[in-house]
């Protein structure tokens, strides 16, 4: 069964929807009415203090004219869409957003102000209602200045341009499933700016970063066009004949009245097919920024985390490229701790990928990220402490969207030196002083010029630290935090713990 044949017989939602909302638009044309994706509803948030595009469709020819807050924009039907700009939007509200053509539309309750997208996979799409004792932040929720959408899990072949979503005005209701982390972090900003925010949530969980990136911009990179997108049509080639097999003798089980128990093949992902379901129907909707927490489905293997020191920046320079506001604050959760505990040095897969989400941060202008060592859980890929993670998010924004004067990280390696049998290391984001929480640092390691690691002695002196170990005695690398589950405490006295880091490339 092909991919296109699935997607018809609905196992592809996003291009489902797709093909029925171009019935809807089709009957929608008639007379010279217009129509509006699904983003645009009652109680949205409009981004203020830039051009905010407000699009759709309807037949060639016919005018269109938008009204808000005394802007009056016309512009007319060209190859079935169009689209103005609504311009110097000044926080505030509620207002209605007017369409008139040969239908006249009205969107009630609408605010302008801040506007985040939040994506990734499970673990930005844990809900609130599941985060560690989130009752009472769920009971006082009610807050007409947060406005939250949430996107329906949609795959497609090609893009699409809608969503299955509207808006709601934060209540006890509205936010139980909402992304406890994306949630957490915007609550924080609205009460600190008082001034309206939106939260558009757009996640799939288990789901990998090529399937969030355009396909041109995969197919640019030979790397990718040899590995991701051959990889991808393998895969889903083999699924199809997993299929077609599980059918089969499904068919033949009925047929001989016998138990079947056998469980239908999982359909693997495919590059690109979440952002064109569930990414390209919400460009260009004017955002701030994008909030992201993802990494684990690219932490399968250590060449799978190799791949993500390109293949993360690249999707970070694909997005801003796809809205065209130029370089948008992009702030990341750092992987979590997970999987159990190992008692001597060795190479993880998960340690690679934090280092690629390390080094996207450093690399990239204005990118932030958050870590979060200390709220890690060894049996549980889904740790439930999110707020930590929601307010580490809110200080990046805060620093980087906003740019308040505050610390919005804990300590980043900058260098070494090599002083006899010590390695002394310096840090970005130390100027507040270090500290080591709940006794001795820990989580370093030590190497001489063979590569092999070993625990090792730290100590803070004034804003560096100091590593030795007896059994390295002339070291050249030190790593800290490298491990699946790093146990780890070395923070900055702002409160915000250290990334995890290498100073080699032994495995690379």
């Amino acid at each position: 069964m092909s991919a296109m044949n699935r997607c018809l017989n609905g196992a592809l939602l996003g291009a489902a929807l797709s093909f029925s909302f171009f019935l809807t638009t089709e009957n929608a044309l008639a007379g010279g009415d217009v129509s509006l994706p699904r983003l645009f509803s009652d109680n949205m948030v409009l981004q203020e203090g830039m051009s905010a595009p407000v699009w759709g469709w309807g037949e060639d020819g016919t005018e269109v004219t938008v009204r808000f807050r005394g802007q009056t924009v016309s512009t007319r039907v060209a190859g079935g869409k169009w689209m103005v700009r609504l311009r110097d939007l000044k926080p505030g509200g509620p207002d209605t957003l007017t369409i008139i053509a040969g239908n006249r539309i009205e969107i009630k309750n609408v605010l302008v102000g801040e506007v985040w997208l939040a994506g990734g996979q499970s673990n930005m799409e844990f809900p609130l209602r599941q985060s560690f004792e989130a009752s009472n932040d769920i009971a006082s929720a009610s807050n007409p200045m947060i406005r939250v959408m949430r996107v329906a899990h949609a795959r497609s072949e090609s893009p699409t341009n809608d969503i299955n979503a509207s808006w709601s005005e934060a209540s006890p209701e509205s936010v139980a499933g909402i992304s406890a982390v994306a949630y957490y972090c915007v609550r924080d900003l609205q009460a600190k700016m008082h001034v309206p925010f939106g939260l558009i949530e757009s996640d799939w969980g288990g789901t990998p970063a090529e399937a969030w990136m355009d396909d041109k911009a995969l197919r640019a990179n030979p790397d990718y066009e040899i590995g991701i997108i051959k990889q991808g049509s393998l895969d889903e080639a083999r699924f199809d004949q997993s299929l077609e097999k599980f059918q089969k003798e499904r068919q033949a089980a009925k047929e001989s009245n016998t138990t079947f128990t056998q469980r239908a093949p999982r359909r693997p992902w495919m590059p690109s097919e979440l952002y064109n379901g569930m990414i390209a129907p919400l460009i260009p909707y004017a955002i701030r920024g994008a909030l992201w927490y993802q990494g684990e489905s690219n932490a399968n293997s250590p060449e799978q985390a190799e791949q993500y020191h390109h293949l993360f920046a690249d999707l970070i320079r694909n997005w801003r490229s796809l809205w065209s506001e130029g370089e948008f604050p992009f702030l990341l959760v750092q992987l979590a701790p997970y999987k159990p505990i190992q008692h001597e040095p060795r190479e993880s897969a998960w340690a690679s990928l934090r280092e690629a989400q390390l080094q996207a941060a450093q690399k990239l202008h204005n990118v932030g990220m958050a870590v979060i060592t200390d709220v890690g859980e060894q049996n549980n890929i889904h740790p439930t402490h999110k707020k930590p993670v929601g307010d580490r998010l809110a200080l990046a924004a805060r620093a980087l969207a906003y740019h308040e004067t505050v610390e919005y990280s804990g300590p980043i390696y900058k260098q070494m030196k090599i002083k006899g049998s010590h390695i002394i290391l310096t840090f970005d984001h130390a100027a507040s002083g270090l500290e080591a929480r709940d006794g001795d640092l820990t989580g370093f390691a030590i190497a001489g010029g063979d590569g092999k690691f070993f625990w090792a002695l730290a100590d803070i002196k004034g804003n560096t630290v100091v590593v030795h170990s007896p059994l390295a005695p002339e070291p050249v690398a030190v790593r800290y935090g490298w491990a699946d589950y790093p146990v780890v405490n070395l923070w900055n006295k702002a409160g915000l713990p250290a990334s995890p880091f290498r100073t080699d490339d032994f495995a690379r």
